[in-house]
C-alpha cells in the first residue's frame, strides 16, 4: 500500500520524465523510417509507447511492469504483422512455442531492443549529469548522422535539444520535492507561478532560436578538411557528369558537369557557393548548349566547336539576326570556389566581355557563335577567372505578336535540322502524346506553351527518381511513360524532344539558376569581396537545364520546363508572362529543387512557425504581467524622477491626492489657485453634500502626510488610492452643482 501511495505522489514527475524519453526515442525512429520496413517502424514506436505509458500511469513493482511491458509488446508484434498483411503463427494445442517466438524473432528482436534501451535510460538517468550525457549523446549521434548521410536531421535534433530542457526541468522539481518537502508543499500552492516561469524560458528559447541569423560556419570541419587535403572531391564532385549533376560511381551531388550523354539517376544537394553575380536583372546564367540527342543523353554537334577571338571591350557576333528589342545588361561575376569551368557564364546571349582577370590571357577567350557560348581554352589546374564583368543583350519578347505567328511566318523553309534532329527508333508514343497534347493550338508559340504547362501539370519533380519502374531504352519515353518524375534535365530533355518532333527547332541549355539575392546567405571568405545588394548567391544546388526554341526572326527564346522553377523574362506586357508557370520567390529558388519530401518539410515548418507564434504569444503575455506587477512603480515613476531620491509613503499619498485631485477637475470640480485644499474641499462638500463622506477622508490624510509629524504607513498612501477610487465613482452618480 504504501509503495502504491509513493507511486501515486510522483506520478506527474514520472509522467513527464517519461514523456521525454518517449519524444527522444521517437526522434529516432523518425531517421530510421527511410531504411526500415513499415512494419518493423510500427513495431518500434508500439513497444516504446507501451512501455511510455505503462511507466508513466502503472503503479506496479518493477518486475510486474516488465512481465506486463514484454507480454504487451510481444502481442502488438504479432497483431501489427497479421494487421500488415503478413503471414503469422497459429497457436493452437500442438504449438511449439519456441518455433512460433523464432518465426517472430527478426521483428521481435527490434522491439525487445527498443524496450530494452527505453527502461535502461529511465532506470539509470536519474541525476542531472546523467541527463546531459543521454542528451548530449543523442544531439552528437543526430548531429553526426546529418553530417555524413543523405538525411537531413535539424528538427529531430531540436526536438532532442527541446525534451532534454523538459527533462532536466522535471528532475530538478523532483528532487526539490524530496529534498525540501515543506519547501515543495509552499510552492506547490503556487503552480501556475511555476508553470509560467517555465512557460516563459522556453519560449525565450525558441523565440531567439527561430530569430536567430543563419551564418556559415568559420571554421572547416575536421572530415572536409581531411577530404581537401587528401585531394578527394567533396560530395561526390568529379570532372564530369551528366548535365547538372556531376558524379562518381560512389555518390553524385549537384553542380555544373561536362558530359551530358548518359542522364539520368539521382543525386544530393550540395549548397556550396559557386559564384555571386552582380546584375540590374535577376537571370538564368547561361552556359553551353547541346543539340544532338542520343537516346540517352546530349552530344556536342560535330565540328561546331570551333570559336572566333574575343576582344575585351568588342561585340561579339550575333548567332542569328532577331528582330526583337533588347535590353543592356551588365553583369559582374566574382567566383567563390576554384572549380574549373569550361564557358564562362552570362545572361541571356553575351555581346561583349568589359573586363577579365589580369592573370587570364584574353586570347584564351573563343566565342562560339552558334550557341552563343563564350569558351575558355587551355586552362592549368586552378587556372579559372576569379571575376569578370560582361554585357548581355536580353531580349524584349512581344508576345501578342509573337502569339499569333504561323509556322510559314516565323521559319519559312529556313530551319537548321541540327535542331530538329531526332534518333533513330525514337519512340512513336512520344511524337503521338505531343502532337495530342498540342492539337488545340494554331501556332507554334501557343503548342510550346501547351507543352510547357502539360509537363510541370502532370510530371514531379524529384532528384532521386524511381528508376526500377524503368522499363524503355530511351530516356525522354521512360520519363514520360514510365517514370513519371525527375528533375530539371528530365523535364528540359523532354520538352526539347517533343517540341521537335512537331518540327519546332529547340536545343537544350545548361547553367545556373538565378540564385539568392539575400546577402546573408553568404559570407565572403578572406580576400573575397563581400556580397552587396542586387547580387545574386548561386550554389552548386542551382545548377539547372532549361530549354530555348528558335521562332525565326525572334531568334532563340529560352523557356521553363521544370515545375518549381520561374524562368526570368523581359516582355512587353509585363502582367501577361504565359512562360513563368509558377512564381517562386528569388529567395526560395534553392528550396525548389527539393525532394518529394518539400511538402513534409512545408508541413514541419508550419509546425515549427505555430510554436514560435505561440512562443512570442507566451512572452507578450509574460511582459504585460511584469508590466502590471509593476504598475505601482510606473504610477510614481514621474513624482520620483520630479523629488530626485525614492517616494517615502508621505511622499506616495501626496502624489495619489495630486492624481485624484486632476481627474475630479476634468469632472467639474476646479480648485482655485487662491485656495488651499481645505477651502476647496469645504466648498465642493456645501454645494455637493453627497461628496463630504468621500472628501473629508481624502483632506485627512493628505494634511496628515504633508503636515503632521506623525509617521505615514504603506497602508495609508493604498487607503488614499482606494478612497479616490469612490470618489470617483460617486462623482459619476451625482450631478455636481
Amino acid at each position: 500500500m504504501k509503495l502504491w501511495l509513493d507511486k501515486l505522489s510522483t506520478t506527474f514527475f514520472n509522467t513527464l520524465t517519461v514523456l521525454w524519453i518517449w519524444i527522444i526515442g521517437m526522434q529516432w525512429v523518425s531517421f530510421t523510417e527511410s531504411i526500415w520496413l513499415s512494419e518493423t517502424t510500427a513495431i518500434v514506436i508500439a513497444a516504446i509507447t507501451i512501455t511510455a505509458v505503462i511507466e508513466a500511469l502503472i503503479p506496479l513493482k518493477m518486475v510486474f511492469r516488465l512481465v506486463l511491458q514484454f507480454l504487451l509488446i510481444l502481442y502488438s508484434v504479432f497483431k501489427l504483422l497479421e494487421a500488415g498483411g503478413m503471414p503469422v503463427p497459429s497457436f493452437g494445442p500442438d504449438t511449439v512455442l519456441s518455433d512460433e517466438l523464432m518465426y517472430l524473432f527478426p521483428y521481435l528482436w527490434f522491439a525487445v531492443a527498443a524496450w530494452v534501451i527505453f527502461v535502461f535510460i529511465f532506470l539509470w538517468a536519474k541525476t542531472k549529469r546523467r541527463i546531459l550525457f543521454v542528451v548530449g549523446l543523442n544531439v552528437i549521434g543526430l548531429a553526426v548522422l546529418d553530417s555524413f548521410t543523405k538525411v537531413t536531421l535539424w528538427d529531430e535534433t531540436a526536438w532532442v535539444a527541446g525534451a532534454g530542457m523538459g527533462w532536466l526541468v522535471t528532475n530538478h522539481f523532483n528532487r526539490f520535492r524530496r529534498r525540501f518537502p515543506q519547501g515543495w508543499v509552499n510552492l506547490s500552492r503556487s503552480p501556475f507561478k511555476i508553470i509560467a516561469n517555465i512557460l516563459v524560458i522556453f519560449s525565450l528559447i525558441i523565440v531567439a532560436g527561430v530569430n536567430m541569423p543563419h551564418i556559415n560556419p568559420t571554421l572547416t570541419d575536421p572530415y572536409t578538411a581531411w577530404r581537401e587535403w587528401s585531394g578527394v572531391p567533396l560530395s561526390g564532385v568529379s570532372t564530369s557528369g551528366t548535365g547538372t549533376l556531376i558524379e562518381t560511381p560512389v555518390e553524385s551531388s549537384s553542380g555544373y558537369g561536362r558530359g551530358d550523354n548518359d542522364l539520368g539517376s539521382g543525386f544530393n544537394f550540395d549548397y556550396s557557393p559557386v559564384m555571386s553575380v552582380s546584375s540590374e536583372e535577376r537571370s538564368y546564367w547561361r552556359g553551353e548548349t547541346r543539340a544532338v540527342y542520343s537516346g540517352t543523353g546530349w552530344a556536342d554537334r560535330s565540328g561546331r566547336r570551333s570559336g572566333a577571338d574575343v576582344g575585351i571591350g568588342e561585340s561579339l557576333p550575333d548567332e542569328e539576326a532577331s528582330s526583337m528589342p533588347t535590353k543592356t545588361v551588365k553583369q559582374t561575376v566574382t567566383m567563390l570556389n576554384d572549380t574549373e569551368y569550361p564557358v564562362l557564364f552570362g545572361a541571356y546571349k553575351i555581346h561583349e566581355v568589359q573586363m577579365l582577370d589580369e592573370v587570364i590571357d584574353p586570347e584564351r577567350l573563343s566565342w562560339v557563335s552558334e550557341g552563343a557560348e563564350l569558351h575558355l581554352q587551355g586552362g592549368r589546374n586552378g587556372d579559372y577567372p576569379k571575376s569578370y564583368t560582361l554585357v548581355s543583350e536580353v531580349p524584349v519578347i512581344p508576345l501578342e505578336e509573337l502569339r499569333g505567328k504561323t509556322y510559314s511566318q516565323l521559319y519559312n523553309g529556313s530551319v537548321d535540322d541540327a535542331y530538329l534532329q531526332i534518333p533513330r527508333n525514337f519512340p512513336d508514343r512520344v511524337t503521338d502524346l505531343a502532337k495530342q497534347i498540342t492539337e488545340s493550338a494554331e501556332t507554334p508559340y501557343d503548342k510550346v506553351i501547351l507543352l510547357q504547362q502539360y509537363l510541370q501539370s502532370n510530371y514531379s519533380y524529384t532528384n532521386t527518381p524511381d528508376l526500377s519502374r524503368k522499363q524503355s531504352e530511351d530516356f525522354v519515353d521512360s520519363f514520360l511513360f514510365e517514370v513519371r518524375e525527375g528533375y530539371c534535365d528530365y523535364f528540359s530533355t523532354a520538352m526539347v524532344m517533343m517540341t521537335r518532333s512537331l518540327d519546332i527547332p529547340a536545343r537544350w541549355v545548361k547553367g545556373y539558376a538565378p540564385g539568392s539575392s539575400s546577402v546573408s546567405e553568404y559570407i565572403p571568405m578572406d580576400g573575397q569581396s563581400p556580397v552587396s545588394s542586387g547580387t545574386y548567391t548561386v550554389t552548386n544546388a542551382d545548377a539547372h537545364s532549361w530549354v530555348e526554341v528558335y521562332f525565326g526572326e525572334y531568334g532563340w527564346i529560352p523557356i521553363e520546363a521544370t515545375p518549381g522553377f520561374s524562368m526570368p523574362l523581359l516582355t512587353g506586357q509585363p502582367e501577361a508572362e504565359p512562360v513563368v508557370q509558377e512564381e517562386v520567390e528569388e529567395e526560395e529558388q534553392e528550396e525548389a529543387e527539393t525532394t518529394p519530401a518539400a511538402a513534409s518539410d512545408d508541413q514541419s515548418s508550419g509546425w515549427w512557425k505555430g510554436i514560435g507564434i505561440a512562443a512570442a504569444v507566451v512572452i507578450a503575455l509574460w511582459i504585460f504581467y511584469i508590466l502590471w506587477r509593476m504598475r505601482i512603480n510606473l504610477r510614481f515613476a514621474g513624482a520620483r524622477l520630479r523629488a530626485g531620491k525614492p517616494l517615502s509613503a508621505a511622499d506616495k499619498v501626496i502624489a495619489e491626492t495630486e492624481r485624484w485631485l486632476r481627474s475630479v477637475q476634468r469632472k467639474g470640480l476646479v480648485r482655485q489657485d487662491s485656495e488651499t485644499l481645505r477651502e476647496s474641499v469645504r466648498r465642493w462638500s456645501e454645494a455637493n453634500p453627497l461628496l463630504e463622506p468621500q472628501l473629508k477622508p481624502l483632506l485627512q490624510q493628505f494634511e496628515t502626510a504633508r503636515y503632521s509629524p506623525a509617521e505615514v504607513s504603506e497602508e495609508q498612501w493604498r487607503l488614499v488610492q482606494a478612497d479616490a477610487e469612490v470618489l470617483k465613482k460617486m462623482i459619476r452618480k451625482v450631478r455636481l452643482a
